[in-house]
């Protein structure tokens, strides 16, 4: 079967969704491919690429339609497009089925098979195909380098000669993919990052990419990910209220917000109202990533970027991912290929459209003139639902008291055995030594167990303190080993410089440890 890949129509789209590395792994699976002539010039593919790549260059738009079984598409097919289609073909892109709803019974009319890389349901075998997650995390990215380019600072602070510049304060509401790239991006650069979301369990997430998360004082629990598909949940009107009270607060503190909530099928909820833009500082920015269905703010106006009243500058454009038309091609057409390679299970260049399969199912939706959108919900959650954590049961006096008594009990039972081991171990060295061997003996045994106790038991992270402690010890046992080495004995005399030397290496690296660690808490 062949896998074509026509010139975007869509006015300044610049992606494509075959690149030559992607057409090399798709004629590994069995597959020839055919690309319209300059359908990759706009993300930096030449006709020329391709054909080193072993893909044919059809001429036009309409001789690849009708030549391939397999269209693949990044933008939803127009109303002309759509026509070409037949029942023998399928056709792979974004589709938008619930906003598109007139363009989805037309291509039922078709006959053909669609398959909407939007609709790639969000469970972990499918990642690799989440074409959604790849044009968020770009599209995040790019929000970030966008709003630096309209933002007359820098990122990080500096202190210069010149003067003291303050680092940029940024605050991303939703994080989801696009938000949690855009916070790395952010971060990354130096600013100091905040960032809000509805869900409970990405707090974590949020924190660990070293921004902070921004907590709403508000006792209702809000659903957890995993019923809603990975996305945020619509919430409460108490919750919404008290949600832009808190932005509110933050608006005057705040030089840039990067907003990305948005739910599928929904127009995007306001977050960002006239009055909180009125409330930044002249010269802040907004980037809104969902413009496409409305944007988050009142200002939001889509493909513009306006500047308000007080000097704030709103970023509307909806072509985020095509703005990096390379590397935005690259990942796409990657999750183009992964989807053909669960459509080619024996890798024989023939398509086996399997509706038992999750993550085919829940992408097609329309198959043998049939509408198949809605899908049924996967049989795997898109995530684990969170378990919520139990508090950790702060013990009473009396629990306390006697949780302590049982450790001293414990403890002295240990102790007490060990005594009794080394009496008995006294007394049948001392049956059968001599009485000079005996006081040595001893000696050697009460250093044992005093340097057991001192040492020994002591926390690894508490050695460096300790070190007048070994010192010390080291100190006794060089004076010992001096005393020694006067000795007519060759084995004692070599024992004793052996000793001296061992614990002057100790005595000298205790003391430059301990001056390293004394140096750190110092000024100069």
């Amino acid at each position: 079967m062949k896998i074509g890949v026509p010139k975007e129509i869509t006015v300044g789209e610049a992606r494509v969704a075959m690149t030559p590395d992607s057409a090399l792994q798709l004629q590994k699976l069995g597959y020839s491919c055919v690309i319209e002539t300059g359908a990759g010039l706009a993300a930096g593919f030449s006709d020329a690429t391709y054909q080193a790549a072993g893909v044919d260059i059809a001429p036009s738009a309409d001789s690849l339609w009708a030549s391939a079984d397999i269209i693949a598409k990044v933008r939803p097919p127009e109303s002309a497009e759509t026509e070409k289609l037949g029942p023998k073909k399928t056709l792979i892109s974004f589709f938008y089925p619930a906003q598109n709803a007139a363009l989805l019974e037309q291509a039922k009319a078709t006959g053909a098979n669609i398959i909407a890389m939007d609709m790639v349901p969000r469970i972990s075998r499918a990642q690799k195909m989440d074409a959604l997650s790849s044009m968020a995390n770009i599209a995040g990215y790019r929000a970030v380098i966008e709003a630096g380019n309209n933002f007359g600072r820098f990122f990080t602070g500096q202190v210069t000669a010149a003067g003291k510049v303050p680092p940029a304060k940024v605050l991303v509401i939703g994080a989801g993919v696009a938000g949690l790239a855009a916070i790395g991006t952010a971060t990354s650069l130096g600013a100091i990052t905040y960032a809000f979301d509805v869900r409970p369990e990405v707090a974590e997430q949020i924190e660990s990419m070293g921004a902070e998360f921004v907590f709403l004082d508000f006792n209702e629990s809000q659903q957890d990910g995993a019923a809603t598909g990975g996305y945020a949940a619509p919430s409460s009107p108490e919750f919404r209220e008290k949600q832009l009270a808190k932005f509110r607060e933050l608006a005057p503190e705040i030089d840039i917000v990067i907003t990305t909530a948005l739910i599928p099928g929904r127009d995007a909820p306001k977050l960002w109202l006239t009055d909180m833009v009125a409330l930044m500082k002249p010269g802040s920015v907004i980037i809104d990533l969902a413009a496409e269905r409305g944007g988050n703010c009142d200002l939001t106006v889509a493909d513009q970027k306006i500047v308000s009243d007080n000097g704030v500058t709103v970023v509307g454009y909806t072509d985020f991912p095509s703005r990096m038309a390379a590397q935005s091609s690259t990942l796409y057409s990657t999750n183009i290929r992964h989807m053909m390679t669960d459509l080619t299970p024996a890798k024989d260049g023939e398509i086996v459209h399997n509706m038992e399969d999750d993550v085919i199912r829940g992408a097609t939706v329309a198959f043998e003139g049939a509408i198949t959108y809605p899908p049924p919900p996967p049989k795997i959650q898109a995530i684990a639902a969170q378990k919520p954590k139990e508090k950790a049961k702060e013990p009473t006096p009396d629990e306390k008291r006697a949780r302590e008594a049982a450790a001293f009990k414990a403890q002295t039972k240990s102790q007490g055995f060990l005594l009794l081991i080394g009496t008995a171990l006294l007394l049948l060295v001392g049956a059968y030594a001599p009485a000079s061997f005996m006081n040595h003996f001893v000696v050697f045994m009460l250093a044992c167990f005093i340097g057991f106790q001192v040492i020994w038991n002591v926390s690894h992270s508490l050695h460096t303190p300790l070190m007048a402690v070994t010192n010390a010890i080291s100190g006794i046992v060089i004076l010992g080993a001096l005393l020694q080495i006067g000795s007519g004995n060759w084995l004692v005399v070599i024992l004793a410089a052996l000793s001296v030397l061992v614990a002057t290496i100790n005595i000298v690296g205790g003391f430059l440890v301990t001056r390293r660690m004394l140096a750190m808490f110092q000024k100069s």
